[in-house]
This record gives C-alpha cells, structure tokens and sequence, in this order.
C-alpha cells in the first residue's frame, strides 16, 4: 500500500461539518442536558446507578468518594475524574440542589466558592431520596443500553419515582442549545402532577395555583408573576431575585442590614467584597463596616451603617448595583424524545407522567410475570403433596435429577418449573403447616394476579398507582417553602444623597468648555482669583454647588449635557478643568454657550430658549432630568442653519427682551410663550426683517427694573430703561433702539439687562480687554447711538462681551464723563473716542 492512499482527499467544509455535527449530537444528547424524564444528565445519572450497584446507599456507612468515582470511570463513563467527582460533589451541596441525591461526609465546598476536598478525603453515599430515583430499576421498568466498551449495561433513563427536573432544576451549555431550570418546592410539583394527571387538559393559570413559583435552596424573594406565567407557559421568561435583608437598630442610634439569604447561585464571598469595595471607593455613602458572620448556625452578612445614613436607601442601591438582587433567566431547554426542546410546565409535566406510566406498566407487567410463574409452580406443590407418597416412590426409582424430572412430568403431568421445584423440595417442607401456607401462599398470589391484571387493564387504576406513590413521597421528603414570592418588580429609586456624600464645593466652566470642582478650602485659598485655565479661554461661570445637585450646559447646537456635580473631575481651584467631552460625549463641533446650576428639578421652574432665526420655546425643567447621561442629549429641535444664543430659567412670571443686530428691541410677558415638550422647536419669537437676527434675549423679573446696556460692533455703547419701550405681545418687530446711519451703521453686538453693581467686559479683536463700570454709565433715549468706548480703527470691531456679576462693591473712582452724542455721519464732535 503506497503512502498516499492511506490518506483521503476530502473537502474542508464537508469534514468540519461533519465532525463538528457529530460532537454537537453528543455534547446535546450526552453531556450537556438533561433528560425531561428523570432530570438528569449522563455523568449524574451513572453516578447513582454505580453507587445503587455497589449497595452505597443512605442505610449503609459512606464509602470513599474515590472508589465511587473509580467506578464510575471504570464503568460507564469514560471522562477524567475530576468532571465525575465536580459532578457528585454539586450533588451534594444543600446551596445548589433543594433535595441532595448525594450524601457526603467531610469538606465538599462552600457557598463561598471554596472547592472541596480531594476525592481520597471525602465520603459518600446515596441520599434516601435519591433511592426513590431508582426505585425497582432491577424490574425491567426502564431501558438498558451497552456501556462504552459493551463488558455492561447502564440505564438509558432512571425510573425516578418524582418529578426530579422541576424539583432540583438544571443548568447546562451546550452546542447551540442552553439550559436553565430552577428548582422548585417538591410538595408543589407533585401536587402539580397529580392535577395534570386527573385534569389533563388544564392550563398554566391552574398549575401556576399549586406551583406558585420557583423554590431555591438558598431562599430569596422572586419578583414578577408576568415574569413566571410567561416561563412556565414558553419555557423561557425572566423574574428578579433578591436576597433577604432586614434592618436593625443598634446603640448609639445606629442601624445595620442583616442579609441572611442571598439569591441562588451567587458567590457570598464575591458579594461581600463587592459591598466592601462600595465602601472604600465611596461609591455609596454611609456604611460604616461590611461584615461575614457566617458560622454553622446559618449564613449572616452585618452591613454597620453610619449615625443618620438611609437604610433603606443604602439596602436600595446593594439591591441595585450588586448581586444582592439578579435577573434570573428561565430557558426551560431538556432533552425530550431523544432531541433537545424547549419546554413549558405543562410539557414537563407531561413528560414525565408518561415516563411513569411506562416505568409503573412495566413493573406491573414483571410484577404479573413473576407472580404467575409462582402461582404456577405453588399449585405444582401443592399438587405434589397430595399424592406426595406415589411422587417419593417415583423419584427413588428414578436413576438422577433429570430422570427422576421427566419421570414425574410423565406420570402426573407437572410441568418443568413444577418437577424442577418438587425435585429440589427440602423435607422439612413436607409438614401439614407447610401445606396450609402454600394454600395461603396460592389465594394471595391469585389476588396480586388479579390486581396487577386490572391496573395494566385500566387507565384510572394505573393513575391511582402513580398518584398513591407521588403522595407517599410527598408525605415523607417534602419540606416549607423557603423562596417568598412578590407579584411586582420594585421599581428601585436611589436617593442621590445615598449614593454620593453630601459636600459643598465650587464648580468652574469656561467658554472653551472646560469644567471642574474643588474644595471650598482650595477655592477659599486662592483669595478670590479665577480658576486655573488657558489663557485663550476665559470664565463662564464659577458657583458653590453642593455634590448632590446637577450641572446643565448648553450648547449652541440645541444639545444639553446633565453632568452630576459628583461625576465632575475634582482637582484645585488654581488647577486647570477636564473638558466636558471627556465626561459625556458630544458634538466636536459644537460649543457650550451657557450653564445653569440646578438643585433640584422643579416642576414650576421653565427653561426658555432663545435661538439666532427668532424662535422662542419654554419647557418645564423637569423634563430635562436625565437618566441616562454618558452623551448629549436634545434640548431644543432647530431648525436649518440656526442656534440658540440664550437659555434662561425662569419661574414662569418673567419678562422677555428681544435684542436684534439692526436695532430692533420687543419687551412682553413670558407667558405668551406657550409651554412645549422637550424635543420641540418653539414658536416664533420675533418677526425678523430678512437680513436681521437676534443677537440677545433677557428674561427679566416684572418687580425689577433693570437697566439696558447696548453694545454695537463699533464699540458704542448706551444704557436705555426698560419703560422707554412699551410692553407688548409676542411675534411682533420691536422697536428701534439705535439711530440709523447712511455710512457706517451702528449694529448691535450685545445687550444685557443690568444692574449698578455690574461690570460689561468687552473684547476687541486685537485681544486686548475693554471693561464698562454700569454705574458710571447714564440713562439714555432709544434715539442716540451712545458713546465710543475706544476707536475701532486702533483695537478692531468688538469680537465678545459678557457681565461680571457683582463685582463693583463700590462707586468708581474713575472720571465720570458725560455721554457723547454721535453725529449722523458718524463722527465724535469732541473728537473724544473713549470715555475712560
């Protein structure tokens, strides 16, 4: 045979397809899943049937877990040792099955996470109920199949005397398919059965009466009964489990949550680590110390909270951000008619009555069997003795065994079993008592005859069987429920103050967009300069703010960031900020405009927009509170080739002042603006000629009169009351604010509303910065174009201005000109182009 033949020349795909098809089929049909009959996977189901085989079973002394495992290797499945023995040893862990099938003796894990004792060190033995699992398995009642090398056979299913899927679950991944069944309470599920045996078509509604819900080994609270209709009607839902938490007074007017279950399946070391690492890193405010007190008497996590923290609020946010509380997924996924399915209650149920209806028929039938064979060779006996002189006669003439056999078969007609028994009859059984209790023997063997032949003869009677069976296990195995069960899932609502520590600091945004918060000490020690910063940028706005309060910044695209004070970047006031796009995503093109502080999202407090086109919009500001807030978010809906240039918050009782570039001013109430959504356009705020737009809006207090600074793009300036104008409504042109010139018109740059105790600071082109002093400027009419605040020709057009709030605590020093008119082709007469 030359080389190149041993080797076949096939296709890629055609040859991984094929392998991996057939490793799929095992993993799914004998590894990964369970049965829908007996619950059980392949590796479980050999560890039991070896240990029934060796008599290992709970009426015995335990036997080394090493031998078990041997065996089983040995035996029926040829896998390392360490799979069989992590296999045995979850079947032995009350935090994992609600009724164990394996009894151990020594170290077998912990809730922890701890492992468990090497297998030379560990003891073990079936469980009592896990004998009911194969309970007359030697009568025929389930079927054999060789084991892996064809030197035994193993069962293919075991009888499983209850509904062992549902009460000790099951969780598996295999190829394409996964499982999760919950355990559930074995007095619920047999009661279960028992219904759907007598009612076989009913509904979920019904089954969902007895069986209210998953039971878990380690309690718990399930919520959401939409949830658990959903899984036990399609096999797949979901519910909430959280663990049992009470809270305590302590001394010294303390408390502490006590969490004395946890949800199934959750590591408790991991858990505390988690609740400690909350404490450390500050992530929740007020607990004090998190303890284990776990010991033999049952499981007990201490969480000390500090003097006036929130309970509730701290057990809240556990429940929120640890697995304190989990989603538990149902994926009902067994292996049903050889191929893996995805299953109701209903199903289940189904499943496994039929299975008992085989496994109790089939024991019946080899019950019916081997009772008539008795029957048969009692009647023999009592035949024999009757005529037992002439039978004794007959065999001592006979030559051996089988002579004296066929002799008797000839002469009185027994059959073979009959002269088989009469040959090898011991004398003592030849007494007259002898003979009465083969009479008696004969009436009760005629009576199990008659009984076995009418529960195969009736549908009903073998039921009786089945149910009878169901109810003397429930009698001897069932247990209290520990699981609690709560119809609505809790809408979990976090106290901010729980979460962050409550600390006054000061908060710094720039115009670049630069933001920050520091300590009121590091603020306090800086003697009232400005906050660290490029030295491009400049201040929007510094505020003392507490850590529970929030931050809305606006930008000029219609967008709004919600940043939390306590997520902002927190360093020294002389310390330059982080820009707000490495905290929430947002436009790179777009730039913050305005920032308002807010403490606490009121439902009679307004945002109003003010945008470059002429629109208006006012929303209430409990519409911007953010859940979510890792992006920007919308604020106003523009439309093309407009932005917002003002954002005020408002009580909803303010003025509004329209400002535009060719001089037009509108005054009227902020109640014209009608109140609309957050992802809204507006309404139209003013009627712009076409070339116009807006350049200022003012909201304005009705008890206040504040003054009107105006500023144009040739750095004049004027301050106009409020009642030069008359109030009116909303949508009309204003009226003229400046006086219009045929060479070199004035347009407005700027225009604030006013108090004496401001400053306006203003920025030309060439960088160097102007200031107003608001007091030293005087009241003027509509009709001027006010006064130069430097010559244009030297410094350039005014780029930027914005108010200093409160920053002249005294009247000025400086000289106090009076307001030079300006000509109408533009001149100053006094040649005089600045006031200062």
């Amino acid at each position: 045979m030359q080389e190149k033949d041993r080797y076949l020349d096939l296709p890629l795909e055609e040859v991984i397809g094929d392998r991996f098809g057939r490793y799929s089929k095992y993993i799914i049909q004998d590894r990964a899943l369970p049965d829908a009959r007996d619950g059980l996977k392949p590796v479980q189901r050999r560890i039991l049937y070896a240990m029934h085989m060796d008599r290992n079973t709970a009426d015995k002394p335990f036997r080394k877990s090493a031998k078990t495992v041997g065996n089983v290797i040995g035996n029926y499945h040829p896998h390392g040792d360490t799979s069989v023995y992590d296999a045995m040893i979850r079947q032995s862990q009350d935090w994992k099955m609600r009724h164990m099938l394996v009894e151990m003796h020594g170290n077998n894990g912990s809730i922890d996470g701890d492992p468990p004792a090497a297998m030379r060190y560990t003891e073990a033995r079936l469980s009592a109920i896990s004998q009911e699992m194969l309970s007359d398995i030697e009568k025929e009642t389930v079927d054999f199949m060789p084991n892996f090398d064809d030197s035994q056979e193993e069962p293919v299913v075991l009888p499983s005397r209850f509904p062992n899927l549902l009460v000790n679950g099951s969780t598996g991944i295999s190829s394409g398919y996964a499982t999760d069944i919950p355990p559930h309470n074995l007095s619920e599920v047999i009661d279960a059965a028992i219904h759907q045996m007598e009612h076989p078509n009913c509904d979920i509604d019904t089954l969902i009466k007895y069986i209210k819900g998953p039971d878990f080994p380690t309690g718990g609270t399930i919520q959401g009964i939409e949830g658990l209709k959903k899984a036990y009607e399609t096999g797949k839902g979901k519910i909430v489990v959280r663990g049992k938490a009470d809270i305590e007074d302590i001394r010294g007017g303390k408390q502490q949550i006590i969490i004395t279950e946890i949800p199934f399946e959750i590591n408790k070391a991991n858990l505390v680590k988690k609740m400690d690492e909350l404490r450390i890193d500050k992530k929740v405010d007020g607990i004090a110390e998190v303890r284990d007190d776990t010991d033999r008497t049952g499981l007990r996590v201490v969480i000390e909270l500090k003097k006036d923290a929130d309970a509730k609020g701290v057990l809240n946010y556990l429940y929120k951000n640890t697995d304190l509380q989990i989603s538990y997924n149902f994926n009902m996924v067994a292996i049903f008619n050889k191929t893996p399915k995805l299953l109701g209650l209903k199903q289940m149920l189904h499943s496994y009555i039929q299975h008992q209806k085989e496994v109790v028929t089939r024991r019946t039938s080899y019950d019916l069997n081997k009772a008539k064979e008795r029957a048969h060779i009692v009647e023999g006996l009592i035949k024999a003795i009757s005529v037992l002189d002439e039978v004794i006669d007959t065999i001592r003439a006979s030559k051996d065994k089988r002579d004296a056999k066929e002799r008797i078969q000839e002469k009185f007609g027994f059959t073979e079993a009959q002269s088989e028994a009469i040959v090898n009859l011991q004398l003592y059984r030849l007494t007259n008592t002898d003979v009465t209790t083969l009479q008696q023997e004969s009436e009760e063997l005629s009576k199990q005859i008659e009984l076995f032949e009418s529960i195969l003869a009736s549908e009903e009677k073998l039921i009786n069987v089945i149910k009878k069976e169901l109810r003397a296990i429930k009698k001897k195995f069932a247990d209290e429920r520990r699981t609690n069960i709560e119809a609505e899932i809790e809408d979990l609502k976090i106290n901010l103050e729980v979460v962050v520590p409550s600390e006054d600091v000061m908060v710094s945004v720039t115009k670049d967009g630069y933001v920050k918060r520091s300590s009121i000490r590091s603020y306090t020690a800086s003697n009232g300069e400005p906050p660290g910063m490029k030295e491009t940028d400049r201040l929007l706005k510094s505020v003392e703010m507490n850590t529970t309060d929030t931050l809305l910044l606006f930008t000029k695209g219609g967008s709004y960031l919600y940043l939390p004070v306590h997520h902002l970047p927190e360093g020294r006031w002389k310390d330059n900020g982080q820009h707000v796009a490495n905290i929430v995503s947002m436009d790179q093109e777009d730039t913050v405009i305005d920032v308002i502080p807010i403490k606490e999202f009121k439902d009679d407090q307004y945002l109003v927009f003010a945008t470059k086109n002429g629109m208006i919009k006012r929303s209430i500001l409990s519409d911007y509170k953010a859940q979510r807030h890792s992006r920007s978010l919308m604020a106003v809906k523009l439309k093309q080739n407009d932005e917002v240039i003002q954002v005020m918050l408002t009580d909803g009782k303010q003025d509004l002042f329209f400002a535009t570039q060719l001089g037009y001013g509108l005054w009227y109430s902020e109640d014209e603006v009608s109140i609309t959504g957050q992802r809204t356009a507006g309404v139209k705020a003013i009627n712009l000629k076409k070339e116009d737009f807006v350049v200022a809006c003012q909201s304005i207090k009705e008890d206040e009169q504040p003054g009107l600074l105006l500023i144009t793009q040739r750095a004049a300036y004027k301050k106009m009351k409020l009642n030069v104008f008359e109030k009116t409504s909303r949508a009309k042109r204003g009226l003229l604010m400046l006086k219009e010139l045929k060479r070199q018109p004035h347009r407005v740059v700027k225009l604030f509303a006013v108090i004496s105790d401001d400053r306006i600071k203003v920025q030309p082109e060439n960088g160097e910065m102007e200031s107003i002093t608001v007091r030293d400027v005087r009241f003027n009419d509509r009709y001027t174009n006010g006064s130069f605040l430097y010559d244009v020709t030297d410094k350039g057009v005014i780029v930027d201005a914005w108010v200093e709030r409160g920053v002249v605590q005294s009247p000025s020093n400086s000289k106090e000109n009076d307001d030079i008119d300006i000509d109408d082709d533009g001149s100053d007469p006094s040649n005089q182009t600045s006031l200062f």
